[in-house]
């Protein structure tokens, strides 16, 4: 089965991939009207997706395919307005985006028009979604100090040894914090999560603000860069397929709260690393490992849930910004780089940033579509 090498690879992938991660996944479905019942459920659904999904693949194709959920769709979530239905309003757009997910898995047109809006102008608008989050630690620091601080430099001082455990050292951190805060460490009634079914809703404002953006962040910053990392390290995935199969469990999972599954960039590149296996042909036994793990912390969803919610103020919102810290850095820098799409890059990430709201529709929507208008007239005038 891989090995003690591979086994170690997946369970360090799954600590990093989930607890780097879920404050943000939290607060996306909190803001979107999660009850605390219905966020158990949706960590628990995702975390199974996830893992559900990296194995399958894995097992399917011999590659190391390692999925996870969507940080930066989780991050638009947290700063975007609430669909007038509530949760099962975003439930429908969840189920939307994966359904264009697999669309897109099957119909190559599909992934050429979200890879039309050129890559700058996308990631700016993740850079603008991941500011306010980025913002909370340090507004923290003048009004919980004593929470936000040590979370801060743990992050600090850790990612300057091991930058991959720099998020889960603080998840450390925040968990003695709310030891400290409660004077024990809280528990639920049962440790076991409890699945919750959420009837969706849909509607054309739940479609154009929040589905058809999810759908692109993730397949743009998600999707098609986890295609690349595997193919980088000499694997040759099927893309469609792969496409197909993460928008198919998105749909499953999405009824129970998850947000959107995707392949993974970052932990597929530490399940295809030499660390995982010094064969290439059983590295994929790594992501096998890694679906597990994120599975067994799935069943516990509700530990983490009931452990967030009794955490003293201001801590998850901390968190949540130092575990984004570095993707803001890497969108931010993505979105500048190139001076032909400087201009329309800055005003998609300063529209999206402001928190615009016209029609119900969030300003991630508006930044980009002010940002692809301006770039296609700017080019035009040029040509």
């Amino acid at each position: 089965m891989g090995g003690m090498q591979a086994l170690a690879t997946g369970f360090v992938v799954a600590i990093v991939g989930f607890f780097s991660s879920f404050p943000i996944f939290l607060a996306g479905v909190e803001a979107m009207g999660a009850s605390p019942m219905q966020a158990s459920s949706a960590l628990m659904a995702g975390a199974l997706a996830m893992g559900i999904a990296g194995i399958a693949l894995a097992f399917w194709q011999k590659i190391p395919a390692s999925c996870a959920w969507s940080t930066p769709g989780a991050a638009l979530l947290a700063v975007s307005a609430p669909d007038p239905a509530g949760f099962s309003g975003a439930v429908g757009a969840f189920i939307v985006a994966g359904a264009l997910a697999v669309i897109a898995g099957f119909w190559k047109p599909l992934v050429r028009l979200a890879q039309a809006v050129p890559a700058p102008i996308t990631q700016g608008m993740l850079a603008g979604v991941l500011l306010p989050i980025c913002f909370a630690p340090f507004r923290a620091v003048g009004d919980a100090p004593m929470v936000a601080v040590p979370i801060l430099l743990t992050w600090f001082v850790v990612s300057r040894v091991w930058r991959l455990f720099a998020v889960p050292a603080a998840v450390l951190v925040t968990l003695i914090l709310v030891v400290w805060h409660n004077g024990a460490l809280p528990l639920p009634e049962t440790v076991l999560t409890a699945p919750v079914w959420i009837t969706p809703s849909f509607s054309v404002a739940g479609v154009i603000g929040l589905a058809v953006p999810l759908f692109i962040v993730t397949m743009a910053t998600q999707n098609i860069p986890g295609a690349s990392v595997l193919r980088s390290n000499g694997y040759q995935p099927p893309t469609g397929p792969f496409f197909a199969a993460v928008g198919a469990i998105s749909i499953l999972s999405a009824p129970f709260g998850a947000i959107a599954t995707n392949l993974a960039a970052i932990t597929a590149a530490m399940c295809a690393d030499e660390n995982a296996h010094s064969d290439p042909a059983k590295r994929y036994w790594a992501a096998v490992w890694a679906g597990l793990f994120y599975c067994l912390f799935g069943i516990f969803a509700a530990v983490v849930t009931f452990v967030a919610a009794a955490a003293p103020p201001l801590a998850m919102a901390s968190l949540a910004g130092v575990a984004l810290f570095a993707v803001f850095m890497n969108s931010a820098a993505g979105a500048l780089s190139e001076p032909d799409t400087r201009e329309s890059a800055a005003l998609t990430f300063v529209i999206t940033a402001s928190g615009l709201t016209v029609f119900g529709i969030g300003g991630a929507v508006w930044g980009l579509l002010a940002g692809t208008i301006v770039h296609g007239l700017t080019h035009r005038v040029s040509r």
